[in-house]
């Protein structure tokens, strides 16, 4: 509901009357969606904002891609992206490649991955895997550890690497967790005990910091993330409180920009949302600051570096870019 309330926002303020908003439920199933994307076809929809969930958004792309129907899913799996369907949601590998390349630009271009062994870890350690040497980085260690489990200390151990004419020197310089809640608090403080100082080592996160109380944890201090910058989303959620009498959870924004992006396109006439539209590549600004789609149906987004600070609110270090360069 909150997604759809957040489309009704943006309808309300960006919105002509070029532009109409068709709810359909999915009823949170990949059978919903189906039905849903059948409905919105059979009514001459121009583009599909959502599902939200990977399964459903997989489910519906046979349908809009035979009717020639773009869709603008809500998803963050970039393995639903591609032929004329388009993901919004927070990818995490580029969230965790922009937390590392800051780290590089503060001398620190040794890189390790400790990650759980789970969907989310495993993308955010393939995709620095694939990216880090063009951005001139070195992977110096990557290690999965169970996120069901409770002792972290053999993955640490192993990552580990010391050198006795190197004192303290562990092996690299920056530590990726790409985790949450008690779990990456657990693993931070675990650090410790194998011998890594987070005081040289600077501990680094992705968008799932955010809302893990990092601060809480003294290991945890000092330790860099990506997010998008806040001004943009504290507004919107202002917005949305005072239009809907309680605060928005994080991931309404995308239900905004997704309508957003679609009713200022409407306003072109005739209606135009062509690949080559949809994929400008100077991007759009939303709530979460700038954004762009790119041709293969994945996201690109400029996000801000947090800074944690123990025991209060968390400090930007970089902020996010402004804009994009004209070509990819």
């Amino acid at each position: 509901m909150a997604l759809f309330n957040a489309a009704q926002l943006a309808l309300f303020e960006v919105g002509d009357d070029n532009f109409t908003l068709l709810p359909f439920d999915t009823r949170g199933s990949p059978e919903g969606a189906v039905a849903a994307a059948r409905q919105a076809i059979a009514q001459h929809a121009e583009i599909v904002l959502g599902p939200l969930f990977s399964g459903e958004v997989k489910a519906i792309a046979p349908l809009t891609r035979a009717a020639g129907i773009p869709v603008v899913a809500l998803t963050a799996d970039r393995s639903a992206a591609g032929d004329n369907l388009f993901v919004l949601g927070f990818l995490p590998g580029p969230q965790a490649l922009r937390v590392a390349d800051y780290a590089r630009s503060q001398n620190r271009p040794r890189l390790a991955v400790l990650a759980p062994s789970n969907e989310y870890g495993r993308i955010v350690a393939e995709y620095l895997s694939n990216h880090l040497t063009a951005s001139g980085m070195e992977l110096a260690g990557l290690e999965y550890y169970d996120p069901n489990g409770i002792d972290f200390g053999g993955p640490i151990k192993r990552l580990v690497k010391t050198d006795p004419s190197l004192p303290g020197d562990v092996g690299f310089d920056a530590l990726v967790l790409p985790d949450e809640g008690q779990r990456l608090r657990t693993v931070a403080a675990a650090l410790a005990a194998q011998g890594v100082d987070t005081h040289k080592v600077k501990l680094l996160g992705t968008m799932l910091w955010e809302e893990s109380k990092p601060d809480s944890e003294p290991a945890l201090a000092g330790g860099w993330y990506a997010a998008p910058a806040a001004a943009g989303h504290a507004d919107f959620d202002n917005r949305y409180a005072k239009a809907f009498g309680a605060k928005p959870p994080r991931l309404a924004s995308l239900g905004y920009d997704a309508a957003a992006l679609a009713a200022v396109l409407a306003r072109r006439s005739p209606h135009d949302y062509s690949t080559a539209v949809l994929t400008n590549p100077l991007g759009f600004a939303g709530v979460d600051g700038i954004f762009r789609l790119l041709p293969d149906g994945t996201n690109e987004r400029g996000y801000a570096v947090m800074e944690v600070v123990s025991g209060g609110p968390p400090q930007q270090v970089a902020p996010a870019p402004a804009a994009f360069q004209a070509a990819y």
